[in-house]
């Protein structure tokens, strides 16, 4: 007898051996019991959920010799069912019979009184296939059939079916099997296969499967083909080319570390195994979201993938704020696979930029009222008294509290502090507005009225940028928002607020935006002056600034590490760009 695949084998004879979708079962139960059957039906939902068995298990309890609602499994009707054989249950795979002509065929046949059963079923498989005209066709028949007849539409896409097709119908919505659904099915049937298995590889079979019930079985059948009468979770990564969690972990380790050396090798490994990136990719931003979940909570509760000693050893390295910056690399970078023919040089781009993402620096504790002094001003270590002292003579700590010398601190540059943002606008008046001879521009970079600057420049600019720079930017760039109301200059804050630092030298800061509008106008000739001025107002810095959407940083990043690779980047010493206003 030929191999007969588990989700075959194990599909559902009855309602309660359904996983999961006990909102439909106990409808259609009471619908069954009080005689309220709908004349159509449509089952919709994600594939690997149970439409086409639900409306088998319909059908059959439709059918049963010992009543409507019954599952005998027994009878002739329920046997003819269970082997696909019955006269009176119809499945017709609308992908391949989605004609005018098929439907009419069918719509001929209708009339025709049952020959086994008490009603005929049609069940029509992925039903959103058919096409306008034999939807049509079909609209006068499905709203008033034979009172003999029932028809079952399935669909994984219902939004391409016709509204006057769902307006007919009693629409059912099949949701993503639960995980705990998944895996107690799983475990009986190997339980009742004797065969040995191990709990990670169950959820790791789960993970994949995505909600699916057949895809998990179908999984599991693969995986069993593989290693035979064991379930391991070796079997699973090496059949499906993945990582597995600790490697996942050592890998973030190194990326933490800023281990070039260790994340390359470790690249060229999963290359050579045959990796898949793109889950490797989703699987480090899941782990990332476990550690931004417990940095936030400390609740190892709702933890997806990690164990506790293993996310609080990866919380110690990395934080709340590197967390979150980190996972949106991952998922810019999960969006741009899709632009790319070539994905695994923007996954090695990708992991270099995750190594040089640092995070914020610890929190100090907070401090009482009393304690603060006034930031420009120092005080010995010596002033101020224990807090037993303050306890008893409160009076004395307030008055020995004051700094006993004052020296003024160092002319402070004119940067945007938080604290006082009154005060900082007042910096900003018209007579502040740098003038054209004080703007700084590289030579040769204009076209009309843009700027355009070649790819070997900005090769150059990258080859002499400076980590310590960017990172300072990073860490106060939310102080722009200050001066996003200011009337001259607050739509160039605006728009340098959307924009993340991507290369930063000495004299000149390439953003990247995700708008193409913007950089269009962050480019233009006569917007360069106040770019500048809003720059070196807040940062302190005389900066060149140029735009580029984030296709023109892929593929600039993209020819960095290709002539990285190639030994064939400039030496930073002998990179000259040349300058007109310095």
């Amino acid at each position: 007898m030929a191999y007969k695949a588990l989700y075959r084998t194990y599909r559902p004879t009855t309602f309660e051996e359904v996983a999961g979708q006990q909102h439909i079962v106990k409808t259609i139960k009471n619908a069954l019991a009080t005689g309220k059957i709908a004349h159509a039906y449509l089952f919709a939902g994600p594939r690997g959920t149970g439409k086409t068995t639900m409306a088998k298990l319909l059908a059959k309890a439709l059918n049963c010799e010992h009543g409507i609602g019954c599952q005998c499994n027994e009878c002739k009707n329920c046997q003819a069912i269970n082997e696909g054989t019955h006269p009176d249950v119809l499945e017709i795979d609308a992908a391949s019979n989605n004609g005018v002509d098929e439907i009419r065929d069918l719509i001929d046949k209708v009339k025709y009184g049952t020959i086994l059963g008490k009603y005929k079923v049609y069940i029509i498989d992925e039903v959103h296939m058919m096409t306008a005209g034999a939807f049509n066709a079909l609209l006068k028949t499905l709203e008033e059939p034979p009172e003999h007849v029932i028809f079952i539409l399935a669909t994984t896409e219902p939004h391409k079916i016709l509204p006057t097709i769902l307006s007919r119908c009693q629409r059912y919505d099949f949701s993503k099997v639960s995980d705990s659904d998944i895996r107690e099915r799983m475990k009986t049937i190997l339980e009742n296969e004797n065969i040995d298995y191990n709990e990670d590889a169950i959820n790791l079979i789960i993970s994949l499967a995505d909600g699916g019930m057949r895809d998990a079985l179908s999984i599991l059948d693969q995986v069993l083909a593989y290693s035979g009468e064991k379930l391991s979770v070796q079997d699973v990564l090496d059949i499906f080319a993945l990582e597995s969690t600790e490697e996942k972990i050592n890998l973030l380790n190194s990326i933490v570390d800023g281990n070039v050396v260790d994340i390359l090798n470790r690249l060229n490994a999963y290359i050579e195994r045959g990796t898949d990136i793109k889950r490797l990719t989703n699987d480090l931003l899941v782990i990332l979201k476990d550690v931004l979940i417990y940095s936030s909570s400390n609740n190892t509760k709702y933890l997806q993938v990690l164990k506790e000693d293993e996310v609080i050893k990866l919380s110690d390295k990395v934080d709340a704020s590197k967390a979150m910056e980190m996972i949106t690399v991952l998922m810019n970078t999960l969006k741009d696979y899709k632009n790319v023919t070539a994905i695994n040089p923007l996954f090695e781009v990708t992991l270099l930029k995750l190594a040089s993402i640092k995070g914020q620096p610890a929190p100090k504790p907070m401090q009482k009222q009393e304690d603060f002094r006034p930031l420009r001003y120092e005080t010995p270590a010596s002033v101020g008294p224990s807090p037993d002292l303050l306890k008893k003579h409160k009076e004395e700590y307030k008055a020995a509290e004051q700094p006993k010398t004052v020296e003024p601190a160092p002319a402070p540059q004119p940067v945007i502090e938080p604290e006082k943002p009154k005060e900082t606008l007042s910096l900003f008046d018209d007579d502040s507005v740098a003038s054209d001879e004080n703007v700084l521009y590289i030579n040769g970079t204009e076209v009309d009225d843009h700027y355009e600057i070649d790819e070997k420049t900005m090769v150059d600019i990258m080859v002499i940028s400076k980590k310590d720079i960017k990172n300072n930017l990073l860490e106060n760039w939310k102080n722009l928002k200050r001066l996003t109301a200011h009337p001259k200059l607050g739509k160039i804050a605006s728009m340098l607020v959307d924009g993340h630092p991507l290369v930063v030298s000495t004299k000149v800061m390439v953003l990247e935006y995700q708008s193409d509008n913007i950089v269009e106008k962050m480019n233009l000739i006569y917007n360069q002056k106040d770019i500048q001025n809003v720059i070196r107002t807040v940062f302190g810095k005389k900066m060149f600034v140029y735009a580029v959407n984030r296709k023109g940083s892929i593929d600039l990043q993209q020819k960095f590490m290709n002539l990285l690779q190639l030994s064939r980047l400039p030496k930073a010493d002998t990179v000259e760009i040349e300058f007109i206003g310095d």
